[in-house]
């Protein structure tokens, strides 16, 4: 069987992608709100300040608004762009928002009260206001963009030392069942060890995500290599669709739900006992269950089902936004790992609670 084929990690949204998004274009809103506050309080004792309130918040809002769209609409060139470049024009296109802004307030007044324009609302203070305000956003800015590139750099440093830990356990048991089938049994033990090589190059070496239909490949080679160790004392059993949805999973996020199974299940009971993954596909999302029968009697105290699982679960939950995750439970003398994954896109619904169908 050919090794998986993995996809390459999802790529971060550009920078500028958060200025489009409800939160920052609310913030925007909001600072402008208190621009023009500043403005009314800065106004002579005589002015009547919740009319200059009103006036400069429309205007800042206008001007942050058709600024946005602007940014928006040249978002193309802007990628190409260096940093400083994209701030350059970004103060452009503020200054040019504030004056066209500037420009139909003063028709606008001109056909209700035909007197000349306060000497607050020229277009040179116009523009020099622009451009200080404009300058303390972009450090705003700039600031954010640090923490949140800092935050993702040590997510994925995090992420990456979860998944150094998902190590096969199973690599000495593996080896000494390749040694005694190697004249016994030359075809199986060369089995095993094709087996064992393409779980270690996932393991060490392969992407961060890979499809959901490759990583069920890896835990079916997991399965055969233990089934050759078992013989029948493991019995697999497998519910998946014809048609798997294409949903992105991390690499060996299933295998170590199968390891858990088999550890504390089939291992511990010494007649052994059935594992079944079960695969089923909703319109909200994916999930795919790993249940083991327990042992008739209590064996060695162990850890219970805590391997791995736990750095599963949280690169589920930072992959998927924590749409997703791992939860488990007993039910009918069984141990139950449920592995949720969301629908991708917007449409995907928040998953309640992980169960068993």
């Amino acid at each position: 069987m050919p090794a998986p084929s993995g996809r390459p990690a999802p790529q971060p949204d550009p920078p500028l992608d958060a200025l489009w998004r409800a939160p920052a274009i609310v913030w925007a809103v909001v600072a402008g709100m208190g621009v023009a506050a500043l403005l009314a309080i800065a106004q002579p004792p005589l002015t009547d300040r919740w009319v200059y309130f009103g006036l400069a918040c429309l205007m800042v809002q206008w001007t942050l608004l058709l600024a946005l769209a602007a940014l928006y609409l040249v978002r193309g060139l802007l990628a190409r762009l260096r940093p400083l470049h994209v701030a350059g024009i970004a103060l452009l296109l503020l200054v040019l928002s504030s004056w066209l802004v500037h420009a139909i307030a003063q028709a606008l007044v001109a056909l209700v009260v035909p007197s000349p324009v306060p000497p607050g609302w020229s277009l040179p203070r116009m523009a020099g206001l622009t451009l200080c305000v404009g300058l303390l956003g972009l450090a705003v800015f700039y600031h954010h963009w640090r923490a949140t590139q800092l935050a993702v750099q040590a997510k994925q440093a995090q992420l990456e030392a979860l998944q150094a830990r998902i190590r096969p356990h199973f690599l000495f048991n593996t080896l000494n069942t390749g040694v005694a089938l190697v004249r016994e049994r030359p075809g199986e033990a060369e089995r095993l060890l094709l087996d064992l090589s393409d779980l270690f190059r996932a393991a060490l070496a392969g992407p961060p995500t890979i499809p959901l239909e490759d990583e069920l490949a890896l835990a079916r080679r997991y399965l055969e290599i233990e089934q050759l160790r078992f013989g029948p004392r493991l019995q697999v059993k497998w519910e998946v669709p014809a048609v798997l949805p294409a949903v992105p999973v991390p690499t060996l996020s299933v295998q170590p739900l199968v390891e858990n199974a088999i550890r504390h299940g089939i291992e511990r009971s010494p007649r052994g006992g059935e594992v079944r993954i079960v695969v089923v596909s909703t319109g909200s999302g994916v999930r795919v269950t790993v249940s083991n029968s327990l042992p008739s009697a209590a064996g060695p105290a162990t850890h219970g089902h805590q391997v791995g699982l736990s750095s599963v679960r949280a690169r589920v939950q930072a992959l998927t936004g924590d749409r997703g995750g791992v939860e488990t439970h007993a039910s009918g003398g069984r141990h139950v790992a449920v592995l949720y994954l969301p629908a991708p896109g917007p449409g995907a619904d928040d998953p309640a609670q992980a169960t068993t169908r």
